[in-house]
Formats: C-alpha cells, sequence, structure tokens
C-alpha cells in the first residue's frame, strides 16, 4: 500500500515548511527511518524521516518550495516506478464523487492541524477545548490543550475568526498533521463539533487492522521492500538506525539498542523492536567482577569560580602560598565523599587526571595539609577518579567509570561545571546528590570549610 509523505507541523505556529533539499531522489530505495528531506524551520533546519520502507516516487515539490503543512510532497511505493520531473500533483476526476459526505459537510476556513510537540511524537491527546464551535477568537487565543509525553501544552488558534469546527472530543487522539479545528472568516450558521470517530478513512490509508495484523505488515515491508538482492541498510561502524519514537523511547526506559544489533535484529528500528529487546537475555556480566553491568548514571552542578579564585588569591598573599586548585579540589572532593557515604576513620583514595594524564594519587586528602597531601603507593582501587579539564575547552565529559566513581571539574563562563558519573554498586542516589552538593558548597565558600 502507498504511504504519502506529507509536509510536517514543526512548530506551533508553523503554516507551511520550507522544503530546503531533498536527501533521496526519485526512484530511490529507503527504508523506515531514512532521512528523506530537509525542512527549514524558523529556528532551524530539520531533518523529515520516511515512515514506511520502499521506494521514493511521485515528488511534487522542489528545492526552495514552501510547502503548506499537510500537503503530499512525494508517495513512497513498494515497487519501483520511473523517475520522472518534479511534477504538481493534478486534480483527481470526479473528486467531488470521491469525497466522503461527512468532508464536505464541513465549514470553510482555516485548519488547525495537531502540531508535533517532540521529535517522537505520532499522535496528540486532546486534553481540553478552552473554545466551542461558534466562538470568536484571536490570533494569540488558546484553542486546545494537548498531552505529550512529557507536560500539557496550550495551542493557539493561529488565525482570527470564529471556532466553525472542532474535529475530536476531549480525551481523544489526533495524528500529528491532520486538521484538529476550522476557523472560519464570518461566524458560522452551523458550527460542528465532531468525534475523530466520525473521520472518514484517508483515500491512501487502509482499512483498520488489529495492532497484529499492522505490525506483521510493518516487519514483512521493512525486510521486502528493499530491491532484490539488497537488504536494508545497517547502520554504518558503530552507529544504530532507529526511528526518533524508538530512540526517545529507549532512552527513558534505559534500553541499550546497541544490543538489537548484536542479536543480528534488522534495522532500522521500531517502537515494536523494544519488546523484542525486552526479551532478551540479560547482559554478559563485567570480567571483572561477575556482576552484570550497571548503568552509568550522572549528576552535575555548577559553581562560580569567585570564592574558589578569591581564597586561592588569598593564601597567595596572606601566606605566601602558591596553590593549584586541583589541591583544593582534591581536599574537598575527599572532605565531601567521606561525609556523603559516612566512612568517617576510611582510608579514603583519590586518582588526580589533568584532563586524561595522570597527575598524582593521594590517599585521606582531607586529613593532611591543604599544600602536602599523601601520596598512595598502595594496590588498592581508588574511592575516586577526580579529573581537571579546567585549563581545556573541554566543560563536560562522561567518563565510563568502570573502576570508581569519577568527578570532573570543567570551565564554561566563569563557572566550573561539575559532574559525577557513578553507577549503583558504587554510591547510592543520596549519596551521589550529597556528594557533589557537598563538592560544590565547599569550591563556593572555601575559607568557610577550610577554617
Amino acid at each position: 500500500m502507498p504511504r504519502e509523505v506529507i509536509m510536517p507541523a514543526l512548530g506551533m505556529a508553523q503554516d507551511t515548511g520550507k522544503l530546503v533539499a531533498w536527501l533521496k531522489q526519485p526512484g530511490d530505495a529507503v527504508a523506515e527511518g531514512d532521512p528523506l528531506f530537509e525542512v527549514e524551520t524558523d529556528k532551524s533546519v530539520m531533518e523529515v524521516e520516511a515512515q514506511a520502507s520502499g521506494f521514493l516516487s511521485r515528488v511534487s515539490a522542489s528545492d526552495g518550495d514552501d510547502v503548506p503543512v499537510g500537503d503530499v510532497v512525494a508517495t513512497i511505493t513498494e515497487t519501483r516506478e520511473a523517475p520522472g520531473e518534479v511534477a504538481k500533483p493534478a486534480p483527481a476526476e470526479n473528486a467531488a464523487d470521491d469525497e466522503p459526505t461527512d468532508a464536505a459537510a464541513l465549514p470553510e476556513g482555516k485548519t488547525v492541524i495537531m502540531p508535533a510537540l517532540g521529535m517522537a511524537q505520532d499522535t496528540g491527546k486532546i486534553v481540553a477545548w478552552r473554545k466551542v464551535p461558534g466562538d470568536a477568537v484571536s490570533a494569540t487565543d488558546v484553542l486546545f490543550e494537548v498531552e505529550t509525553d512529557k507536560s500539557v501544552v496550550e495551542v493557539e488558534a493561529g488565525h482570527d475568526g470564529y471556532v466553525a469546527a472542532c474535529l475530536a472530543l476531549d480525551g481523544e487522539e489526533i495524528p500529528v498533521g491532520e486538521p484538529a479545528a476550522i476557523i472560519s472568516a464570518d461566524k458560522p450558521e452551523n458550527p460542528v463539533q465532531r468525534s475523530t470517530a466520525d473521520r472518514a478513512p484517508s483515500a491512501s490509508a487502509p482499512a483498520e487492522e488489529t495492532d497484529e495484523a499492522a505490525e506483521i505488515e510493518e516487519t514483512e515491508t521493512r525486510k521486502e521492500a528493499a530491491p532484490i538482492g539488497a537488504s536494508v541498510p545497517a547502520a554504518s561502524g558503530d552507529r544504530i538506525l532507529a526511528s526518533p519514537k524508538a530512540r526517545w523511547i529507549a532512552h527513558q526506559q534505559g534500553l541499550d539498542l546497541k544490543r538489537l544489533a548484536d542479536h543480528g535484529v534488522t534495522q532500522p528500528f521500531h517502537v515494536s523492536d523494544l519488546e523484542t529487546l525486552r526479551t532478551l537475555p540479560a547482559p554478559a556480566t563485567s570480567p571483572s567482577s561477575g556482576q552484570p553491568e550497571q548503568m552509568l548514571l550522572h549528576v552535575a552542578a555548577s559553581v562560580e569560580t569567585e570564592g574558589c579564585d578569591s581564597f586561592l588569591h588569598w593564601i597567595g598573599e596572606d601566606g605566601d602560598i602558591t596553590l593549584s586548585p586541583r589541591l583544593l579540589w582534591l581536599r574537598f572532593a575527599s572532605a565531601a565523599l567521606r561525609q556523603a557515604s559516612n566512612r568517617n576513620g576510611d582510608k579514603l583514595v583519590v586518582d588526580m587526571r589533568k584532563g586524561q594524564e595522570p597527575d598524582g594519587r593521594y590517599h585521606n586528602a582531607d586529613l593532611s595539609r591543604l599544600s602536602q597531601p599523601v601520596d598512595d603507593d598502595s594496590d588498592a582501587p581508588a574511592d575516586l577518579v577526580l579529573r581537571d579539564f579546567s585549563a581545556s575547552r573541554v566543560s563536560v565529559a562522561t567518563a565510563k567509570a568502570d573502576e570508581a566513581p569519577v568527578l570532573t571539574v570543567g570551565l564554561q563562563r566563569g563557572d566550573y561545571i561539575i559532574s559525577l558519573d557513578y553507577r549503583e554498586t558504587q554510591l547510592s542516589e543520596a549519596e551521589a546528590f550529597a556528594f557533589v552538593d557537598g563538592f560544590a558548597a565547599r569550591v563556593a565558600d572555601p575559607l568557610q570549610h577550610i577554617l
């Protein structure tokens, strides 16, 4: 079944999209998730992905064209068609006879479509209508509220006039790009309120299917749509091909899409593949610990450099002592870790790094003289790795934290950027938060904590 490619709504106030460039040409084989073309919005240029596998055909817009949101710009067909010149679609014969009667009964006016409020969004749920059919509205009036996976967002009318039609009821979902309301210039004589159940199926859409049938069709299409003798393109190198929605859900649920690739699941991955991922055997155990590898966790903070700089300047003038900021951080990191993890009396070993290079290994730096931390020559694993990126252009860098938690300090526009990478087996969430907060407090006001 051919699938139409429409100009999506990438912003709430968007009526048209400028087609910057086609990334595929008529006749090219495409896989679901492949970038098809670039669209210019008021903020950036974004790629629009294919929503089905097959061959790009019937391209009806050129590079540089401004296309109304919801208009068809191409079709993805199951078989290759002879590529031709870009052609604007001609009116269909007997179009009036083919048009559903319910669509013909809709009042005339400007269409308000369901906007895409996130890259992973396929539909939007109407939480509540703020205007009812027949109400007068201005372009900036809130027309309805939409529920996304993160929050409830208000959608404005976008046009001055009257609400001539509301095409969904509270609690119903509308596909992104589909009409949600109609704003007419004149007060409508018979304003319309409808349910999504009253919508006529799209001429290009298949009849309603069960979830199981749809999933089977999707799987078969992905496997068979490529040219004979070829397979669906796989990712090059370590790159994983997946739909934006699948990537977002995997990120939210902490799922590793690479495991699907390792088990031979065909790319690009889709939401239906995530169920397969959940049923895969547990990850291989870590050779060093014999335990399943824990997810890498992260806590970050920022603090002004003024407190640290003032202290170092004061101690240099008053005590004639020149100190590197790293020695101050070493002491504060040891003290904050000891307090957060309640390790009073324990030996705490910290590996220092200047960027990626080793810069000393010390124990109990919080219990020794600030300018003379005690070297540690033991083979005991470190309790913390402290990395100083303040002299580089790098402000934040995620570390593997395989052996010990990693505390990184970078510099950005007059602030120290503090980030901690750790695993559940190393620190609890409460300990990690307390550690970062305690370290940041000490860096912000060193004199108070030193004295």
